[in-house]
């Protein structure tokens, strides 16, 4: 099973790229944002505390998290792997991921940093809060979603690193050219 992690902060461009990475190597998508706004939009009583947490710009707990994590992973058992997208944030939530994978005779593959400096992501998001909608793309939450990138979410690249897991990929350039840059470090992971 390819089970990867797609790491970077917000506006990096995962979203973008996970959607190429799909495709080519068909695997299931499970972006953390995507089952927020999915339980906010059916007003899930999850979604009502999701719905509070994002609009604040806070993260949301690592138990709801992880809860419904698994249980997207659990609803696609033929799967070829999976891409993480926007999870783990937390060393605790890397280490969750790993047990839960395991206990399913899997691993994490690898995790593929996507290297975006601060003004390229404000850049970005503010290119994406014209059209998007979404709240958590407003200016002030956005400062407050990249600093607890910056903060606390960088954090959980040690843990990888230390498993030799790790590739960093310049995120910033053209799209095409930030796929094939991904598909050659996942290209050395397939077995």
């Amino acid at each position: 099973m390819l089970n990867l992690v797609l790491f970077g902060p917000p506006g990096a461009g995962k979203g973008t790229q996970s959607e190429k990475l799909i495709a080519k190597y068909q695997l299931v998508h499970v972006s953390t944002g995507d089952l927020f706004r999915a339980h906010v939009k059916g007003e899930t009583e999850l979604g009502k505390k999701v719905s509070q947490l994002l609009a604040d710009g806070e993260l949301v707990p690592d138990a709801i998290t992880i809860a419904m994590l698994e249980e997207e992973v659990d609803k696609n058992p033929d799967a070829k792997g999976f891409v993480f997208d926007g999870f783990p944030r937390t060393v605790p939530q890397a280490i969750e991921l790993d047990l839960f994978l395991e206990r399913k005779g899997s691993k994490i593959a690898g995790v593929i940093a996507l290297d975006v400096d601060q003004e390229e992501l404000t850049k970005r998001i503010a290119e994406r809060h014209k059209t998007s909608g979404r709240p958590d793309d407003d200016a002030e939450k956005l400062k407050k979603r990249i600093s607890e990138y910056f903060d606390k979410t960088i954090h959980v690249l040690p843990y990888y690193e230390e498993q030799g897991k790790l590739n960093k990929v310049n995120g910033i350039g053209e799209i095409e050219t930030v796929y094939n840059d991904l598909c050659a470090v996942i290209d050395q992971y397939k077995v």
